[in-house]
C-alpha cells in the first residue's frame, strides 16, 4: 500500500527524516509513535504531499507520488487542528467540502452518530473544541477512500465520541482499508493498533505488534515498553 524508501528531509541544519525506509501493507490499523521531534508529522505530511523531501521515494499502490496530486483524492485525512472558517456554519462547510471532492458521502449517518444535528446551523467559530473535532471526524470519514490518515484523532473527544471513533476505525479495517494514525494516547493505541511504527531521530526504531515490542524490551505492558525505549535513547 505505502512504500517509503530512503526518505530524507531537513529544515535548515536540522535533519528530521534520516534515510527512512517503511512499508505499510494494505488493510489494517497502523499507529506511528515517537517522541516530539522524531519526524512523525513530517513523515505524514510527506505522504500527503504537504512536505517535499530532500531525497527518497514514496509510492502508494506501486505508484510514485512525488510531484503528483491526483492520488490525494483517494486519501481521507484528519488534521490535528480543525482550522475551519469561523464565519461558516457546519452545514455550509459540509456543502463546500462535498462540492470540492464530488464523491459519494455518508454524512447523514455520521451527523447522527456524533449528535451534530443541533449544531448544523451554528457558526464554526462558536463551537467548542470537542464539537469541532466531531465535525472534523465527520468530514474525514464521510468519503470512501482506501487510505485514511488520522493525526491525533482523539483530541477533545468525550467518552461516547471516543467509542464511536474506535468503531469507525475498526469498520474501516473490516472494509479492507488502511488506517494510519498518530497519537500520544497509549490506551487508545493498545485498543486499536494492529502494528506500531516507532520513530526515533528520523529513523524507524521498531515496527511490529505491541506484543513483539514488549518481548523486545522485556516489559510486561505497553507503556513500560515505550518508556524503556526512551530511557535507552537518553542513557
Amino acid at each position: 500500500m505505502i512504500r517509503v524508501e530512503g526518505l530524507k528531509k531537513s529544515f535548515g541544519k536540522l535533519t528530521v527524516l534520516d534515510n527512512l525506509d517503511l512499508k505499510i501493507e494494505k488493510g489494517g490499523i497502523f499507529v506511528i509513535l515517537g517522541p516530539n521531534g522524531s519526524g512523525k508529522t513530517t513523515l505524514i505530511k510527506s505522504v500527503l504531499g504537504m512536505v517535499v523531501p530532500n531525497a527518497g521515494n514514496i509510492s502508494i499502490d506501486n505508484q510514485p507520488i512525488l510531484k503528483e496530486w491526483q492520488y490525494r483524492g483517494n486519501i481521507d485525512y484528519l488534521p490535528q487542528i480543525a482550522n475551519f472558517p469561523s464565519n461558516l456554519s457546519v452545514s455550509e462547510l459540509l456543502k463546500l467540502v462535498k462540492e470540492l471532492r464530488d464523491k459519494p458521502t455518508r454524512d447523514q449517518e455520521l451527523i447522527a452518530l456524533f449528535g451534530l444535528e443541533p449544531f448544523l446551523d451554528k457558526k464554526l467559530g462558536n463551537l467548542s473544541g470537542g464539537t469541532k473535532q466531531k465535525v472534523n471526524l465527520m468530514l474525514t470519514f464521510m468519503f470512501n477512500s482506501p487510505l485514511v490518515i488520522l493525526d491525533e484523532p482523539t483530541s477533545g473527544l468525550d467518552p461516547i465520541a471516543m467509542l464511536h471513533l474506535k468503531e469507525l476505525i475498526r469498520a474501516e479495517k473490516e472494509n479492507g482499508k488502511t488506517v494510519l494514525i498518530t497519537t500520544h494516547i497509549m490506551s487508545f493505541v493498545e485498543e486499536i493498533a494492529d502494528e506500531i511504527v516507532f520513530l526515533l531521530d528520523g529513523k524507524i526504531y521498531f515496527k511490529g505488534s505491541i506484543q513483539e515490542l514488549q518481548q523486545m524490551t522485556g516489559q510486561v505492558d505497553f507503556e513500560h515498553a515505550i518508556a524503556a525505549i526512551l530511557r535507552r535513547e537518553h542513557a
